[in-house]
């Protein structure tokens, strides 16, 4: 287990690089645009290469690819899994060319026929950021390779070559046209494509030192078609995830030129978190549970499941509760500054709250769905992802028309994703998988009084600091809060407290 938790450490530690980078970049954007139209055109347009990028490299392909790799390193050896890996990506890069081809046809239709400006400006700049899905997509298959080999911290660090790249895109933008709005989100724009580029030459060279030779090799092996037979199927799933995404942020630029920015921004906020931790934990467990499954080793599967699940929940409830109380102040010290106003903190903080309580069940569909992967069942995540689809398309529309307020498209999508965690859970544990989850409730029982500890010291810091600037009672809360719920967890004598403390203070390799 050190040896995973020490992998953990190194993917939390390079994941929360990469965020606070991320909120830097978001940060540095609201300074400029603000919540204006042309921003929420940016967040909806960026929306579209994100699905394909869920679709084609970090999900469904990634996902059906893991065991696939795993069998087949335990089968045939490091040259079969590099032949495997080059057939992939030669036919993904094809798949991504046409894709691109046949959005251009469909965006330059929107631009020329759409009478809404909201549409006309979203579809332009879907033109000019749409091509980052080839090296995206393709940078996610390599980075998949590296996690197999146990090379952990490259992949983990891609994100932060597209952050840098958009901020000094849009830097070198800001400065060379200081009243052209155009031309500094045209930078940004460019700053999205080269970013790409380095996500993927990156951890390819990384890959090349491990022994892969690239080439095109448009061959189709049994393997191969194991991989595809896995992906379909998981596409559909991650499509109706990110169909979610897409219905939220379009209904909410219809509904406002606001509306798109603020539930962007929100769900960055609440990315930071899940991403240092639950996407961490995810991260590396999933080969470890896909090789259990590979060499037939139900009970070791289950531990390892039962421990991302405890350390997934152990991190992830304190950070929706310190997220919920201090979101006004974590919203005016971040972003109230250029042109986005007091005014417009105020009407992120209520959506932020909303997010912030979804977090943990985020967290258990991430973990449940690699569960799946890896005993090479993707039909069960998606008919997760449909039922989500459904509930949150549903009530989106619904609540939209009833309360008439944007945070009705966020209480939708909590819905949604509490009924999907709901139902794959039921489902994984009809599975003979030797889950045992009974043994984690007791830890689950201490982390809610931890909770309850870390809301009571931080309502009583803003209570006594009322008359203090945000950022002050945020630079008390969060450490005071912080420490208040790991010293209950210590008196509670919870015994993953000792696994974070590994996780967080473990120098260990760079995997």
């Amino acid at each position: 287990m050190s040896k995973m938790i020490s992998r953990m450490g190194v993917v939390s530690a390079l994941t929360m690089v990469s965020r606070v980078f991320g909120l830097f970049r978001d940060m540095f954007i609201t300074a400029v645009f603000g919540a204006s139209l042309l921003n929420s055109a940016f967040t909806a347009a960026f929306t579209m290469p994100s699905l394909f990028r869920r679709l084609l490299g970090e999900g469904a392909l990634t996902a059906a690819l893991m065991p696939n790799l795993s069998e087949e390193m335990e089968e045939n050896g490091r040259e079969a899994v590099f032949r495997l890996v080059n057939k992939t990506l030669s036919w993904l890069l094809v798949i991504c060319v046409l894709i691109t081809g046949l959005a251009y046809g469909v965006l330059f239709w929107i631009e020329e026929s759409a009478v809404l400006e909201n549409w006309i400006i979203g579809a332009g700049l879907a033109k000019l950021v749409f091509p980052y899905i080839i090296p995206v997509c393709l940078a996610a298959v390599v980075a998949a390779v590296l996690n197999m080999l146990g090379r952990f911290a490259i992949p983990a660090m891609t994100a932060i070559w597209l952050n840098s790249c958009m901020m000094l895109s849009l830097g070198i933008g800001t400065w060379l046209w200081v009243e052209s709005e155009v031309q500094k989100m045209n930078f940004l724009c460019l700053g999205v494509l080269l970013g790409g580029l380095l996500q993927f030459m990156v951890p390819s060279l990384a890959l090349v030192r491990e022994g892969w030779r690239p080439r095109l090799d448009f061959s189709v092996s049994p393997r191969l078609r194991s991989v595809l037979f896995l992906t379909l199927p998981g596409i559909y799933g991650t499509a109706s995830h990110q169909i979610n995404v897409m219905v939220s942020r379009f209904l909410a630029l219809d509904f406002n030129e606001s509306g798109a920015t603020f539930i962007y921004l929100a769900n960055r906020l609440v990315e930071l978190p899940l991403g240092v931790f639950t996407i961490a934990i995810s991260t590396v467990i999933f080969p470890s549970m896909a090789q259990a499954i590979a060499k037939g080793k139900g009970v070791e599967f289950g531990k390892t499941y039962r421990e991302g699940i405890s350390l997934s929940m152990m991190l992830t409830l304190p950070a929706a509760v310190g997220l919920s109380m201090l979101a006004p102040e974590i919203v005016a010290v971040l972003f109230e500054r250029g042109e986005f106003s007091a005014e417009n903190s105020s009407s992120l903080s209520p959506i932020l709250i909303i997010c912030a309580i979804g977090m943990p069940f985020y967290a258990f569909v991430s973990i449940d769905t690699r569960a799946f992967y890896s005993n090479k069942d993707t039909k069960t995540p998606v008919k997760g992802s449909t039922l989500a689809l459904i509930v949150n398309i549903i009530l989106s529309i619904s609540l939209l028309r009833l309360l008439g307020r944007i945070e009705a498209l966020v209480i939708a999508s909590n819905t949604a994703i509490v009924v999907q965690a709901a139902f794959m859970h039921l489902r994984l544990c009809r599975l003979d998988l030797s889950l045992r989850l009974a043994e984690v409730m007791p830890s689950m029982v201490k982390y809610l009084v931890g909770c309850i500890v870390l809301a009571i010291v931080v309502c009583s810091l803003e209570l006594a600091l009322d008359d203090v600037r945000p950022s002050i009672r945020l630079a008390v809360s969060v450490p005071v809060g912080g420490t208040a719920y790991f010293m209950a967890l210590r008196i509670l004598k919870v015994r993953e407290i000792n696994a974070a403390r590994y996780l967080f203070g473990s120098k260990g390799r760079s995997y």
